[in-house]
């Protein structure tokens, strides 16, 4: 099953059941006007969701053309976005290229942070920024949303509460980062609003690409055009799904529709190095800051600028058959005022 938030009167929009190939679409308010009122009450909404999407399989309802620049991100605000470090890889890449070292005990215990939940911007929308110098940054993830997962949940707990599966353009901006971590207390102003796919989709549209841990499908990222990143989510996980949401619910309960992402997809070479882009034969980066610490070990200098006005920035994954899962976060960057 697949679902959209579309754009509509309210800011949480209205929940459409999609088809799987991502080209029809129905409205389902006759059992929830949103995706968040949705998740509320999921045992009663999702068969009833199941049953809307066959019949939508079948053309037996009303249905319209779903097209992706009319989906607001799958919940355009969300009670709790909690964002994990899952690829440890992509944490020691980045420390190194600002001359910080990782601890040891970063490969046993998850990293996560809390980040702005208010107001996610829509796959399609543009990525503000208001100065340049600030080191703008995508940072392509896979992402849950969770059902309500109790205080102290087992990970084999967290696994069932998986509800459903999108990607996420979790926006940095890079040069904003060592001064505002240096305050000992997280990041607030060096992460603006993220973005999330078109979609959101129940584990099962998967099929074998999931095993109830992990996604195993390249994360697909390209840069004005150009491939950028074919990382496999699969791969270098150090911490799974299950793993980040138990880490997440250690102190406190975490309520239905909470977010819960991957961090920067992110792969090794096969010699153990920091993988190589994708022009020299490597599964590329999923995020600027990578390519730029390659450049740094390899070449000893930064090539390679952050996001400037008029970049556009591409973040989709395809099943086995080639198909778009969840549609495409496609972003271009447009000055704001600061």
């Amino acid at each position: 099953m697949k679902l959209a938030s579309l754009k509509a009167e309210g800011r949480d929009g209205s929940l459409a059941v999609v088809s799987r190939d991502l080209t029809r679409a129905t409205l389902a308010r006759a059992i929830a006007p949103t995706l968040q009122h949705a998740l509320d009450n999921w045992s009663d909404a999702e068969p009833r969701l199941r049953a809307l999407a066959a019949e939508l399989e079948l053309r037996a309802i009303p249905d319209f053309r779903f097209h992706e620049h009319d989906a607001l991100s799958p919940l355009p605000r969300a009670y709790q976005w909690l964002d994990g470090s899952a690829y440890v890889n992509h944490v020691e890449l980045v420390r190194k290229a600002r001359g910080a070292e990782m601890p040891e005990r970063f490969w046993t215990d998850p990293l996560m942070y809390q980040g702005g939940s208010d107001s996610f911007l829509a796959p399609r929308a543009p990525m503000p920024l208001a100065n340049e110098a600030w080191g703008l940054d995508f940072e392509g993830e896979v992402a849950v949303i969770t059902g309500d997962v109790a205080t102290g949940a087992s990970a084999a707990a967290a696994k069932s509460a998986i509800a459903l599966v999108m990607l996420a353009n979790d926006v940095s901006l890079r040069n904003l980062i060592p001064d505002e971590l240096a305050k000992g207390f997280g990041f607030v102003q060096s992460k603006p609003s993220s973005a999330f796919s078109p979609v959101a989709v129940t584990p099962d549209e998967l099929g074998p690409a999931w095993d109830g841990r992990r996604v195993h499908l390249p994360l697909l990222v390209s840069l004005n055009g150009r491939p950028f990143g074919l990382a496999d989510a699969g791969l270098d996980m150090t911490f799974d799904f299950p793993a980040l949401i138990a880490h997440a619910a250690k102190t406190r309960p975490l309520c239905a529709g909470t977010i819960i992402g991957s961090g920067t997809v992110s792969n090794r070479d096969a010699k153990g190095g920091p993988g190589r882009p994708v022009g020299q034969g490597g599964r590329g980066y999923s995020c600027l800051a990578e390519l730029r610490t390659f450049e740094i070990l390899t070449e000893g200098a930064v090539k390679t600028p952050f996001l400037r006005s008029g970049d556009c920035v591409r973040i989709e994954m395809k099943d086995f058959d080639g198909q778009s899962i969840f549609g495409a976060i496609e972003q271009t960057v447009h000055p704001s005022a600061s």
